[in-house]
């Protein structure tokens, strides 16, 4: 018989799968090591770090655009002095902590606005070669660590000037909640800024000064080991094929400190899109490290459960065997008894009866073949007639379904009782904490993208000309392709009139007092219009407006771990999401009073409460968090809203429930595998078998049987054949002999 055919495979690999899913079961469902930190806080860290590195990477990137756009704009126009050009760069963005403009020939300081930036770092290669005029890194006297960004400044009939602008490398100031704190690291490891820790700077008591002392080295410790690893590229630091974030990125373990582990996340900076080769930010060699004591835990492993995962795995090993022992006895002793009869039936031996098994196809068959042994065996033609096998529905498919029966006892309590969670998992408070600091994160984002755009337009303005329209609408082209986030740009007389645009449709804008520059229309209608605007300079009435687009605020939005992000208005309605949306449409209540909350709070702190929701056997996790923190933007009474399913986090509870589904699905699996292979490859053909046997019991000698496949239900049809052919030659002698007589007679 072939290794790979018949009834034996089928039955071997059950048992096999068996064995294997029962020792699987016992690995993930049994006795184990709980972690010291939760995989969920621990991924939660990294998720924090890459949301403080993309933060970092655009306002860097921003700052840098900014400035040149500045420098362009001062180039293309009209010659002005140093002091007028520092003073409307700081009307227009206040994100710079200086800015000085120098004579490139004489080196003498023109003009100077804010702290003031030491020169001792320019040199001629930071002016002149292929690294001229990249952002440089300098430390102050303070021991602060600055960004200087250089762009050349070229007015006509004048000598060259140099503007610098410096500005902080701190992550965005926001809420980084208790006990947390962040970092960015240079290439060497070394610190450049942290934050966070100011916020213990006050403590008093020598335990509460150990305590930081022991986080401050914890920080610099993770500091040399993210510098590190960030040295690795992307590609090579992640699985083959996996995707997230564009940089590196990972997570790191510390020591121990009055039952609290140091945990960190780290990120480099990198571009948000990796074809993308002008992100200046990417090219500095900055990490930045998101560390947080957590809890340890104890190690209270729940022994009910994982004695349930034990009992599993023994019970599934016994209902194994004994759906095999079914298998093997009903169909696999029957079908090698038939084959062993068929093929003696076949060499001739014809003086022992046929042992017919007791029922099914294998009985049909033993009873046909018992009667074909009564019609070759001449000595037995005083027998009393074989009677035919009892036809039954079911046949071999009842031990098939009895053996199906047998493991779906144990897939279905395992796959859906087992472990369940009924919404009864504690969720750390960690994750609620990290929910909502990263919903502040991307609030402060979305906010400095709206301010941002604004600014820009105000920048832009400043070169409008409304009385020659051909000029400001070449302006208004070139403009939008420097700026991707707007889909429309157009400038609005005082009457409402559009008179120059540039993109898409423009839509109304109405220039009213107290209405805010950044707004949101199209109520109604398909998609949210975002509008921002800037009066143009020296044209009373007239403003530049932009209409930015929602597929760049849902960008923003789009986070891993963090789940639904949603930016909604001061009602609740939505406004762009990172997963789809309906525009305008309204956020479930319990989200809407967690909004609601949390603009009465605004200036308050983030709101503590309401962010753990349960409703039935769910846990939902969720933040608000209101637009604040200065600039235009701050005071149109947005929200970031986020939600996420506690069931996507990495949470111990989960993960048994998730490993005892899985275990269920692998089981079914195994059940569909096996049983329909028994089903294709020896039941099925065993049915046409039974009844081709008959048909030639009954004396059907013209149908030919031919052998399908290589395996034991192969070899009796072989049989069988043999027989036929047996039956036909008799019965061909036994008609020649009744012939020759007559031929005879008639011949004398």
């Amino acid at each position: 018989m072939p290794l790979l055919g018949g009834i034996r495979p089928p039955i071997a690999v059950l048992c096999l799968l068996i064995v294997a899913l029962a020792g699987l079961t016992a690995k993930v469902l049994g006795p184990g090591d709980d972690a010291a930190v939760p995989q969920a806080v621990l991924s939660s860290q990294q998720h924090f770090a890459e949301d403080g590195a993309i933060a970092l990477r655009a306002s860097i990137d921003e700052r840098v655009t900014d400035l040149q756009r500045t420098t362009a704009a001062v180039n293309a126009g009209t010659p002005r002095e140093p002091e007028d050009i520092l003073s409307d760069l700081g009307r227009t963005y206040q994100k710079w902590t200086g800015t000085t403009v120098i004579d490139l020939e004489s080196g003498k300081v023109l003009a100077a606005r804010g702290e003031r930036i030491p020169l001792a770092w320019l040199d001629k290669e930071t002016l002149v070669g292929e690294h001229a005029l990249t952002p440089r890194m300098v430390r102050l006297e303070t021991g602060d660590v600055r960004l200087m960004t250089m762009a050349v400044l070229d007015p006509k009939d004048r000598p060259q000037q140099l503007l610098i602008a410096s500005n902080s490398l701190s992550v965005p100031a926001i809420n980084l909640g208790p006990f947390r704190s962040m970092a960015v690291v240079a290439r060497d490891g070394e610190v450049l800024a942290t934050a966070g820790f100011e916020q213990s700077e006050a403590l008093n008591s020598d335990a509460e000064r150990e305590e930081l002392a022991f986080l401050q080295k914890q920080m610099s410790g993770f500091a040399g080991q993210a510098a590190d690893r960030t040295e690795q590229h992307p590609v090579s630091a992640r699985e083959p094929g996996a995707r997230g974030y564009p940089g590196v990125s990972g997570t790191l373990l510390g020591d121990d400190y009055n039952g609290r582990i140091a945990s960190a996340g780290y990120a480099s900076l990198a571009s948000s899109d990796p074809e993308e080769k002008d992100s200046v930010a990417a090219g500095l060699g900055l990490t930045v490290v998101a560390m947080l004591p957590v809890v340890q835990q104890h190690g209270a492993a729940d022994t009910g459960r994982e004695l349930y995962g034990l009992i599993a795995a023994g019970a599934l090993v016994v209902l194994g065997l004994f759906a095999a022992a079914v298998l093997w006895t009903a169909v696999q002793r029957p079908l090698l008894r038939l084959f062993l009869e068929s093929r003696r039936l076949a060499r001739g031996d014809l003086t022992r009866p046929v042992a017919v098994p007791r029922w099914g196809e294998p009985a049909r068959i033993g009873a046909a073949l018992e009667r074909l042994r009564t019609q070759l065996d001449v000595s037995g033609r005083g027998e009393d007639p074989v009677p035919a096998g009892r036809r039954s529905r079911l046949g071999l498919r009842a031990p098939l379904a009895l053996t199906a029966v047998l493991l779906l006892l144990w897939c279905v309590p395992v796959g859906l009782l087992l472990n369940r969670t009924d919404g009864s998992v504690s969720v750390p408070a960690a994750i609620v904490n990290d929910q909502r600091d990263r919903t502040d994160l991307i609030s402060d984002r979305v906010r400095q993208a709206l301010n941002e755009a604004q600014a820009d337009l105000v920048s832009t303005s400043r070169l409008i000309d409304a009385d020659d329209r051909p000029r400001t609408g070449t302006l208004l082209a070139d403009a939008l392709k420097e700026h991707p986030r707007y889909q429309a740009l157009y400038v609005v007389g005082p009457g409402g009139e559009v008179v120059a645009r540039a993109g898409s449709a423009p839509h109304d804008w109405a220039d009213e007092k107290g209405l805010p520059l950044v707004r949101v229309s199209g109520h109604g209608g398909k998609k949210p219009v975002i509008q921002a605007g800037a009066p143009v300079p020296e044209h009373q009435g007239t403003t530049l407006v932009g209409e930015v687009r929602v597929e760049f605020l849902n960008s923003l939005l789009n986070r891993p771990g963090l789940g639904s992000v949603r930016v909604v208005d001061a009602e609740a309605r939505t406004i762009a999401a990172g997963d789809g949306f309906l525009a305008f449409e309204k956020l479930p209540d319990a989200l809407t009073d967690l909004v609601r909350a949390s603009n009465e709070q605004v200036g308050a702190g983030p709101v503590e409460n309401g962010l753990l929701l349960r409703d039935g056997g769910g846990v939902t996790v969720a933040a608000a968090a209101p637009f604040s923190g200065g600039g235009t933007a701050s005071d149109i009474g947005w929200s970031v809203v986020s939600r996420q399913d506690a069931a996507h986090f990495e949470i111990a509870a989960y993960e048994r429930e998730d490993r005892s589904v899985l275990a269920g699905m692998l089981g079914l699996a195994a059940i569909v595998v096996c049983l329909g292979w028994v089903y294709l490859v020896v039941v099925r053909p065993l049915r046409a078998l039974a009844v081709g046997a008959e048909k030639l019991a009954d004396g059907d000698l013209k149908t030919v049987h031919y052998p399908r496949y290589q395996d034991e239900v192969g070899a009796v049809v072989r049989s069988l054949e043999l027989l036929r052919q047996q039956l036909q030659a008799r019965r061909q002698n036994q008609a020649r002999r009744t012939a020759e007589p007559r031929l005879g007679a008639g011949g004398r």
